[in-house]
């Protein structure tokens, strides 16, 4: 490797939202991140189910067939 030409390689702190901490090495002197292993639903087997106002009933209300037409069409 050409000397004076690659940034400065050294370990660094890791700090997540969660709280999480751990090391590294980075270019940069220190990492904030927003998810990490530690937090993220695939690592940890917490899955959040998120259905802010009613977004699925509102659309089904919307676009989708009224409870009398669909029983109306399963006694035909």
């Amino acid at each position: 490797m050409k000397k004076g030409i690659h940034p400065a390689y050294h370990e660094v702190s890791v700090s997540c939202a969660c709280g999480n901490k751990f090391t590294t090495r980075s270019t940069k002197k220190e990492l904030k991140v927003e998810i990490c292993s530690a937090c993220h639903p695939f690592f940890s087997g917490k899955q959040k189910f998120l259905d802010t106002a009613g977004r699925i009933e509102k659309f089904t209300t919307k676009y989708g067939k009224s409870p009398a037409k669909r029983a109306k069409k399963a006694k035909e």
